[in-house]
């Protein structure tokens, strides 16, 4: 073999050589893309499972959320002759070890006191025209809303303030009042 024959040959290994360190660096880029892919499909699936299982009891919970209602619904019409009894402690009793099992699932009531209104939140069951609170402001709750961790379990069914129009003026009322600003009143000579 002669010299120009060597040359030729090692620019031929050089070029495959080129050739293959091309391919696996086109390869280690696709196994690291592949890797990255994996990686965040794997935290987006245990996020979607930590999410399962915060909200697994959701179905139940919302359930168990009428015989809530009952009981307070029941402690609101005790007669206060019956409040003394020492039994209606206990069902008092487990009222609070309801709601506090209740509680460390994640349930917390939706505020309504002095809030405005949220469609998010709120329900609203009826309006109610007022001069006593703003427009839009909730002045009364039908039934309590709940949420679940960060989301909305059951909105708050409530009433929402809405200000009172002023009365439109009545056809006798406008003509006297067009008089007034004209400055001539009913059963008055203007000639002189």
């Amino acid at each position: 073999m002669n010299e120009e024959n060597l040359e030729e040959k090692v620019k031929e290994l050089e070029a495959k050589v080129s050739e293959l360190q091309s391919k696996a660096e086109e390869y280690l880029d696709q196994w690291r893309r592949t890797a990255a892919d994996f990686a965040n499909y794997r935290k987006r699936v245990e996020k979607e499972q930590a999410e399962q299982t915060k909200y697994a009891n959701a179905a139940l919970i919302a359930k168990l959320l009428p015989i809530l209602d009952d009981f307070e619904r029941a402690f609101q019409t005790i007669p206060p002759a019956l409040s003394k009894l020492t039994w209606l402690d206990g069902i008092f009793l487990i009222h609070r070890k309801f709601q506090y099992i209740l509680e460390q699932e994640g349930l917390k009531p939706i505020e309504t006191q002095g809030q405005f209104f949220d469609p998010y939140y709120h329900e609203a069951i009826s309006y109610e025209e007022t001069d006593h609170y703003e427009d839009g402001q909730i002045i009364g709750e039908i039934q309590k809303g709940y949420m679940l961790h960060d989301k909305v379990l059951r909105p708050a069914l409530v009433k929402v303030a809405k200000k009172k129009l002023p009365p439109e003026p009545q056809p006798q009322q406008e003509q006297q009042e067009k008089r007034v600003e004209e400055g001539s009143y009913a059963g008055e000579d203007t000639g002189n």
